[in-house]
This record gives C-alpha cells, structure tokens and sequence, in this order.
C-alpha cells in the first residue's frame, strides 16, 4: 500500500468512528477538516472504500434514499451507500493510532495524525512529535548548510525564498517545542495538556484510546 492511499485509509477508518457516512459526506469531511485531502477525487475514495469493505473494516449499508424503492425509480438516482465501521475496522484504527514510524512524521501524514490527536494515547502522541521535530531539525539543518554554501551565487528573490522556507520551518519547529513540553508537563501531573492536545475544535485529551 502507497503512503498516500496509507493516510487515506487513517483517515476515512478515523472519520467513520464518529459516524456512518455516505461516500459524498466523507468526501466532504475530507476536504475540509483534513486540507491533506483537498485534492482528492472521487476516483481516489470509492477505491479505498472498496478496499477496506473486502477487509471487513467496512459494512456497507443502503442510506435514508432507499427507504422508497419506488421514489428511486422514479427519480432514476441509485441509493446512496451508508459505510459504517465493523469491530475488526475499530481493530485496525487503534492499531494505526499506536503506529510511531517515520510514516506519522512526514509531511503529508502528519498533519493527519495530529488531526486524530485526541483519540491517540500520550506516549504515542509524544513519539510522534518528538519524531517529527526531529526530522524538521535535519531538515533545517540542510537548508542552513546549503544557503551557506551558496548564498554569493543566488539572487536577492532567490535568497529572499531559501529564508522564508527556513522561516516556515523554524516557526513548526517552535510549535512543536511548545506541544512536546505541554505534553510532557501534562504527563508529570497526570493532567491534559494547557488547551488540549488536539487542533482547535478538538475531542481534547485521552491517555489510552477508545
């Protein structure tokens, strides 16, 4: 499995814990809680769904429009499929919540997992940040190294867009500071981090999942 099609299914298994959705609802929550998946299509989602339903993670169920197998005849729409998570679907997602690897670190998955915070475990959320700062540290450490090396050659609109990079990064970096000592301020207490762990709007802090 792509690392890609890998985050959807974190994904689409997360969103589904909260509720059955029909393909077009799921669509939605994708785009818009979760900007990763903004350019995501339809033609990315239905195969994942299928997927996951062969895996038993998914049932598939007919939606509200189906209650009237006339009135969809009438209309000429197909019914719209509800997907709803199975126990084994539950199974698989918390087994994906504990997942630590440089996979939960990196740019596209990341924000993801950090999304799902709130239902994660403190120790992993931890792994996790602390893996990400980590590989945003080397990062910045690289991008230092070669403006070094080359910052006589390079124009100023050159140079002006290596250090607005450097900046962004640097700006995650202090975020990520600021998140690894609330987390770790949280566990000496026994208490939630100051404002939650999760994004603004989140279910707020869990020590074991659910």
């Amino acid at each position: 499995m792509s690392r890609r099609s890998g985050v959807l299914e974190f994904a689409v298994l997360g969103l589904l814990r909260e509720s059955p959705m029909h393909g077009y609802e799921l669509r939605k929550r994708l785009n818009t809680s979760l900007g990763v998946f903004r350019a995501f299509s339809y033609g990315s989602l239905y195969p994942c769904l299928k997927t996951l339903v062969q895996h038993g993670w998914l049932a598939e169920e007919p939606g509200s429009d189906a209650e009237d197998p006339r009135a969809t005849a009438l209309s000429g729409r197909r019914a719209r499929i509800v997907y709803r998570l199975t126990g084994p679907g539950k199974e698989r997602f918390e087994e994906l919540l504990t997942q630590t690897g440089p996979d939960a670190w990196e740019d596209d998955n990341f924000g993801v997992r950090f999304a799902f915070f709130g239902q994660t475990s403190r120790d992993v959320r931890m792994r996790v940040l602390e893996g990400r700062r980590s590989r945003l540290e080397e990062r910045l450490a690289k991008m230092r190294a070669s403006l070094a090396r080359t910052r006589e050659k390079l124009d100023d609109y050159t140079l002006e867009l290596q250090r607005h990079g450097m900046e962004s990064v640097e700006r995650e970096v202090r975020w990520l500071n600021e998140l690894i000592e609330s987390e770790r301020e949280g566990r000496e207490r026994g208490t939630a981090p100051p404002g939650g762990s999760g994004p603004p709007g989140g279910s707020g802090d869990n020590d074991t999942t659910t």
